[in-house]
């Protein structure tokens, strides 16, 4: 699927939170050496999900990222560690923005929840969000919510994947807006079963709007 997308000249990938085996703590560099191979051999991102790492201060739940010259150039830790995951891992305490085909910011499944995170990123520049996610089935609809939420306040596009299996509702989502009368409307794209989807987006129609955000209105009582 990746190769498929590839050829197709897509310029960035995000793949599900942890879609090999449920809490596995993965060595990224032997674990993504054939994703690094695709990264650089058609000259794209790829961010191959988020998963446990371990780090000199203890466990985190982290997603890396492979630019087109196959190396990971960084990643981004999760936030906010979900119900049990907090007894295993370290929170993360900052919100990074990385820079290829073009700015972008990482959201890890629940940090979906908290709207800070998205606020910081777009902040520091991200131009596109993404959101590397495993949403049991039941939470998809909230989960589909809070997305759209975060792309209508910040005025950003936002790709969200998920894991499609027994337990894991899959439906990843992305996030466009267009305008109608000087109004936002989210324009929705659903992914239906295990497969790959793409969408191209106009990053100035969205510098642009960015400047009228209701964010930047608010008033504390």
């Amino acid at each position: 699927m990746l190769i498929g997308a590839a050829k197709s000249e897509t310029d960035i990938i995000c793949l599900p939170e942890q879609w090999q085996k449920e809490n596995k703590f993965v060595d990224f560099d032997v674990e993504f050496a054939q994703l690094k191979k695709i990264a650089r051999e058609y000259a794209m991102t790829i961010i191959p999900g988020a998963f446990y790492q371990k780090k000199k201060k203890g466990f985190v739940i982290s997603a890396p990222v492979i630019d087109s010259s196959g190396d990971i150039i960084g990643t981004q830790e999760k936030i906010h560690p979900f119900d049990y995951e907090k007894s295993l891992i370290r929170a993360g305490t900052k919100a990074r923005v990385f820079k290829t085909a073009c700015k972008f910011g990482i959201i890890i499944c629940y940090d979906m929840v908290f709207s800070d995170v998205a606020e910081s990123l777009v902040k520091k520049g991200a131009q596109v969000l993404f959101s590397p996610s495993r949403i049991v089935k039941r939470g998809i609809i909230p989960w589909h919510m809070y997305v759209q939420v975060r792309a209508l306040e910040n005025r950003i596009p936002i790709l969200a994947t998920n894991i499609q299996n027994n337990r894991f509702g899959g439906n990843g989502i992305i996030v466009d807006l267009t305008e109608d009368d000087n109004v936002m409307i989210p324009k929705i794209t659903t992914l239906h079963g295990q497969t790959t989807k793409s969408s191209s987006f106009d990053l100035s129609k969205y510098e642009k709007s960015r400047k009228h955000r209701y964010l930047d209105h608010r008033r504390f009582a």
